[in-house]
């Protein structure tokens, strides 16, 4: 079976920076700080050769890519002692596009993956912060909006605007 996805995290990685075409150039980085003891955050990359494999065959995604990434979901939910979701202790990801080679400004970014109406509330108590959590959980939405629902960041920021307005 083809091996879609690569975990780092605790001081291991699956790769380094050699791996640039496997794993794109952020992929890549993640995986060499990770390796030579930086604080990197736990987290898994998706290889590029699975994004060649999605647009050669349909836009159709390998059948255990989704297994795969349950598999490290569930581990960087063991590294970190969070929950993907958890209105208590919900783990947030990021989800951050790359390729081989740089392209600055070019690929989509959504922050926060993992919030929702109810583990906006365990951010909230455990940072102590309600408005950086409501924040953080509108950065998401909107963020998910646009890159994956298509939607206008214009027609969004309008429609935040009216709402501020009417508050």
């Amino acid at each position: 079976m083809t091996k879609w996805v690569y975990f780092f995290g605790a001081g291991k990685a699956e790769g380094d920076g050699e791996w640039r075409d496997l794993l794109g150039g952020k992929g890549a980085g993640l995986a060499e700080m990770t390796k030579i003891g930086l604080p990197v955050p736990a987290g898994f990359t998706i290889s590029t050769e699975c994004c060649d494999y999605y647009y050669k065959n349909g836009k159709r995604f390998p059948s255990a890519l989704r297994k795969q990434v349950s598999e490290n979901v569930l581990k960087l939910e063991r590294s970190t002692k969070k929950k993907l979701g958890d209105p208590v202790n919900p783990l947030l990801v990021s989800v951050r596009s790359g390729s081989a080679r740089s392209m600055p400004g070019m690929m989509e970014t959504i922050l926060n993956l993992g919030l929702n109406d109810k583990s906006v509330s365990g951010l909230a108590k455990a940072t102590s912060n309600e408005r950086f959590a409501y924040d953080a959980y509108r950065r998401f939405v909107q963020m998910y909006s646009t890159v994956v629902m298509g939607l206008s960041k214009e027609d969004l920021e309008h429609r935040l605007r009216a709402m501020k307005v009417r508050l």
